[in-house]
């Protein structure tokens, strides 16, 4: 006689009361190390977009003109972005003709280049020399428009310079400033601030945003952030700061930046600061 095999329902629901229990057991277990997994790359995540941008501001704050930047307030900062530079011919060459030098003692309109330029001006682009004061290079007295950028012609040509930029207009430079040595601004990057607009925190994560702001000279002293505009450079800010002292170190040559930055995602926080040392010699 054959025997119907099977389970019994008594033993299915003891299987599957059994089941659950190794289930919540093991959940008890996995979870917090699932938790943990997603909590870490949050503030992976944070971190690298912190990061970025501080690092993103700092290589732009390192190349800015020489005592360009403009502090109005905490939350944010405006400096003049260079392209380029190099050295300019301030005397003229005694061997080779058709050398042109720049004569600051009254304007101007061309000089010869001396160095290499990672990055030729073009007409429109602007020429600083010698900006000692924040808002001259914004106001106009030591920058000049660039017309052209070309060779010097024969018999001298290269032997007097690997260019000569050509202005819009003759244009007087600082007197009395030796140090050889110009900024080249891109035209369309006149000016750029730096700023944190809406920050705080809501529900476990930061509402504000950390942006860049293009925008044209402006002599006058910004006293405020601006309030519209700007490309997101980190969002999910909670707070953010800014510090500039512009004479650090003992020879009155060197400014310096402090930038802090705190992001809030989902309950986690990272915070990272970053400082640099700017040179303010024309």
């Amino acid at each position: 006689m054959n025997r119907a095999k099977g389970f019994t329902l008594l033993e299915l629901v003891l299987v599957i009361v059994i089941t659950g229990v190794m289930a919540a057991a093991i959940a008890v277990f996995v979870k917090p190390a699932v938790d943990a997994y997603f909590d870490t790359r949050r503030r992976a995540e944070l971190s690298d977009a912190a990061d970025t941008a501080l690092r993103r501001i700092g290589r732009e704050v390192r190349r800015a003109v020489p005592n360009s930047i403009r502090i109005p307030n905490d939350q944010c900062f405006e400096l003049v972005p260079t392209k380029s530079g190099g050295l300019y011919r301030r005397a003229a060459d005694i061997v080779n003709a058709n050398s042109d030098p720049l004569d600051s003692t009254g304007p101007d309109s061309a000089f010869d280049v001396l160095s290499p330029l990672a990055v030729v001006p073009v007409a429109g682009d602007f020429v600083v020399i010698g900006n000692q004061n924040t808002n001259d290079v914004y106001a106009g007295p030591t920058r000049g428009t660039v017309g052209a950028w070309s060779s010097p012609p024969a018999p001298g040509g290269a032997a007097v310079g690997v260019g000569r930029i050509a202005l819009a207009a003759p244009t007087q430079f600082p007197a009395g400033y030796d140090g050889g040595r110009f900024q080249v601004v891109d035209g369309n990057e006149q000016a750029v601030f730096y700023l944190c607009r809406h920050t705080g925190e809501a529900n476990g994560n930061g509402k504000g945003e950390l942006l860049r702001l293009v925008r044209t000279f402006d002599a006058a002293y910004p006293t405020a952030c601006p309030a519209e505009g700007g490309v997101p450079l980190a969002t999910r800010v909670a707070s953010c700061s800014f510090v500039y002292d512009p004479n650090h170190g003992a020879t009155q040559q060197s400014g310096f930046v402090w930038m802090r930055i705190e992001l809030l995602s989902g309950g986690e926080r990272v915070a990272l600061a970053h400082g640099m040392h700017v040179s303010n010699v024309p």
